[in-house]
Order: C-alpha cells, then sequence, then structure tokens
C-alpha cells in the first residue's frame, strides 16, 4: 500500500540513493540496509558503477540477493557533467519499476538524482529522505563552490520530505545557509556503530607510536601532521614511527613533503585495509583533519578504545562529549598537533588507556546503530504519515526533532 492513499505501510519499500559505494557514507548506506532488511523491509540500491572498486563490488555482490528492489548500478560523475542526464534518467526508469515508499537520498549526488524529480509538478506516491553526510557543507562558507552547493540545496529543499543529518554540526550548516521552512522535519540521526566494535584493541604487537587511517588529501591536515613531525624531531629529538595507512589524489605530493622535512624515513605507508588490523599496530591514532562531518574512523577508533588525538572539527565533539571535548585541537596549527603528540606520548601506556575506555563508554551510550536505524525508519513513517494528511489550509508546521 502506498503512503499517498493511507496510513503507512508496515513493511516500507526503501531506495537508498548515492553516488560513490566509498568511505563513511557508503559504511552507513550498508549498514542502514542490513538493519532494515532485519527489520522486514524491502530495500535497494542505487549507486555508481565506476568507483568502490573490488571491496565495493564484493559488498554488494554478498548484499544482492537479500535486496527486494535489487542493486542497479550506472556511471555517475562526482562533478557537473553530461552523465547526469543519463544517470538521472536511468534513476527515473528505476524507481518507476521498483515503486518505493521512501527514496532515501545521501551525499550532494544522491540528493540531486532522487529529488529532483520530486520537484516536478504532479502528485507522487513516496516520501524523499535526505542525508548530506558532509561533502558539500564542508566547503569554506562564502567560497564559490560554497555558495553553488547552497543554491542547489534550497532548490531541491521543497521535494525532501524529511532531512536526517548525521551530527548536529551538519544540521547546523544546513539551517544557517539554507533554512528551516517550518513544514519540513529535520532529525539528527548519529550515526552508530555494532556491539562488536567495542571490543578492545589489543595493542600488544603494536610497533608504530601513531597511526593515521583515511584519504590522503587536503581535507585530512596530512601536511599539518607531516609539520608537527618535523617539529618533534627538530625541537624536541623525537622521532616516533607512524603508519599511514590510506590513499588519495596527493599521495605523491605528500611523500615527497615528508622526504623535503626529513621525516620520510619515521613514515611507513600503507594501502587501506581493515580498521581494526592497522589500529592495533599504531599505540596512538592520529586525526588532523581540516573538516569533518562525523567521521567513522573515529567513531570506530574511540568504540575499540584506542587512544586518540583529534583536531576540533564538524561533529568530532560530539562524538567526545562534553568530558572528552576539551582535549581537540585546532586544526591547521603544526606547533598545536606537535604538542599534542609530545604529551600523548609522555603519557604513560595506563593512563592513555583508561582516558580511551572512558570515552568508548561514552560512544556507547550515544552511538549505537540500533539508535541509527530505529531513527531512520521512525522519520521514515512521520514523512509518510505527513504526506497521507489531507491537505490543511495553511502549511502544516512540524518542529525539528532529534533522535538520541
Amino acid at each position: 500500500m502506498q503512503a499517498a492513499t493511507g496510513a503507512a505501510p508496515d513493511r516500507l519499500r526503501i531506495l537508498h540513493v548515492f553516488r560513490a559505494p566509498l568511505g563513511g557514507l557508503f559504511r552507513n548506506v550498508i549498514d542502514l540496509t542490513r538493519g532494515q532488511i532485519a527489520l522486514g523491509h524491502e530495500v535497494g540500491i542505487f549507486c555508481d558503477a565506476s568507483t568502490g572498486g573490488a571491496r565495493a563490488d564484493q559488498v554488494l555482490g554478498e548484499l544482492a540477493p537479500l535486496l527486494a528492489l535489487g542493486v542497479t548500478r550506472v556511471p555517475m560523475s562526482r562533478y557537473p557533467n553530461l552523465t547526469d542526464l543519463k544517470a538521472q534518467l536511468a534513476f527515473a526508469r528505476h524507481r518507476a519499476q521498483v515503486t518505493p515508499d521512501i527514496v532515501h537520498c545521501h551525499g550532494s549526488k544522491g540528493g540531486l538524482y532522487g529529488r529532483l524529480p520530486a520537484r516536478l509538478p504532479g502528485a507522487r506516491t513516496y516520501a524523499t529522505a535526505y542525508t548530506p553526510h558532509g561533502g558539500s557543507f564542508n566547503y569554506k562558507p562564502g567560497s564559490f563552490e560554497h555558495r553553488i552547493y547552497m543554491a542547489v540545496e534550497a532548490l531541491l529543499e521543497p521535494a525532501t520530505d524529511m532531512f536526517t543529518f548525521e551530527s548536529r554540526f551538519i544540521m547546523g550548516r544546513f539551517e544557517a545557509y539554507v533554512g528551516h521552512p517550518p513544514r519540513t522535519d529535520h532529525r539528527v540521526v548519529l550515526n552508530g556503530v555494532a556491539d562488536d566494535e567495542f571490543i578492545p584493541i589489543d595493542h600488544g604487537a603494536a610497533c608504530f607510536d601513531l597511526v593515521y587511517l583515511g584519504e590522503l588529501r587536503s581535507a585530512k591536515g596530512i601536511d599539518t601532521l607531516i609539520d608537527a613531525l618535523a617539529l618533534l624531531k627538530t625541537r624536541d629529538g623525537l622521532t616516533p614511527r607512524l603508519l599511514m595507512v590510506g590513499s588519495g589524489p596527493e599521495e605523491a605530493l605528500l611523500k615527497q613533503m615528508a622526504h623535503d622535512k626529513g621525516v620520510s624515513d619515521q613514515i611507513t605507508w600503507s594501502p587501506p585495509g581493515p580498521i581494526r588490523a592497522a589500529l592495533a599496530q599504531g599505540r596512538i591514532m592520529v586525526v588532523p583533519s581540516r573538516a569533518e562531518s562525523l567521521p567513522y574512523v573515529i567513531l570506530e577508533a574511540a568504540a575499540a578504545a584506542q587512544p586518540l588525538v583529534s583536531t576540533n572539527v564538524g561533529g568530532i565533539p560530539e562524538i567526545y562529549g562534553p568530558d572528552h571535548a576539551h582535549r581537540l585541537i585546532p586544526p591547521d596549527q603544526p606547533q598545536a598537533l606537535r604538542d599534542a603528540l609530545r604529551d600523548a606520548l609522555a603519557k604513560p601506556a595506563a593512563a592513555l588507556t583508561a582516558e580511551a575506555a572512558d570515552l568508548a563508554r561514552f560512544v556507547r551510550r550515544h552511538f549505537t546503530l540500533e539508535q541509527m536505524i530505529s531513527g531512520a525508519v521512525a522519520g521514515y513513517r512521520a514523512a509518510l504519515e505527513t504526506r497521507a494528511r489531507p491537505p490543511a489550509g495553511a502549511p502544516l508546521k512540524r518542529s525539528a526533532r532529534t533522535e538520541p
């Protein structure tokens, strides 16, 4: 039964739309998909065919037999391109075939493909949900790119029945630069981690002092980390060993920078791999990011009681909570990062472990997989109920709500 004809059905037909099967966004979609299937809903995925590599092929291949609405992959470009029109038409055809109750859009490109058809005149029998996942909201406010993306967000806002923000930071950014019309439902549905991810990491065989996990690009602040290593070496006589796990467009530039700064012999570069295996190799994880939303890599590390040194950006303070946020340092400041790393390296192992265990307990209370899945589904049902109501003489007003 479609939502527009009555009450929301118990079993929902949910279509997740996004571009790249990579990183935290992909993990979020896969976790939601598995959780929604476990609750008895019928789920499908529509995403890019040209990114993700063997890992995405494996994950989606394993999931495909469980997806009642299937896995559909078509070429999508990261930036505006002629392929957008082909992908948009392919999505419209696929949506018409699978008749979802919910189209859940993820990221700016997924938000475009999933919501643009809903902007067109005419009745529709499905509700749209949108999760930005940072992305376009991480551009510097006032920059050309930021203005363009915010204009697109404003254009698509009327085609959105509900917004789920993975952090209060991103919800604040959205409301500051796009707005919050009273008729739309804004919810914070925090990213969550599974029970088995709260098993503490064993560092008994660790051979590195520090470990970094993530993409090798400017937003991650790795140049600041290299500068901090150089300061530790020249000013403190310290040469901690760093395991750098990741790949990205600036790998060659960063390796050259490490050589020029005289710290290349302290760094071991490794391709992406399982996070817990990487964390076990380094006593302290360092996150020098310039911009983040609510990064899974920190959630996973914090849940596993991994000692952390991180910058104070995006939704990271939400992960740290009121008792630990004071430990965060400003981005783009090699001196501040050097000081934080020096202090962490000098701290007794027992003190590092106790600090990390306390943060893990906070994460366990506020960032569970169960809360994330139930929060999203509750939002879907509210959106469907709103669409099923007969039109009133005045626009329906809804208050912003936050899922714990």
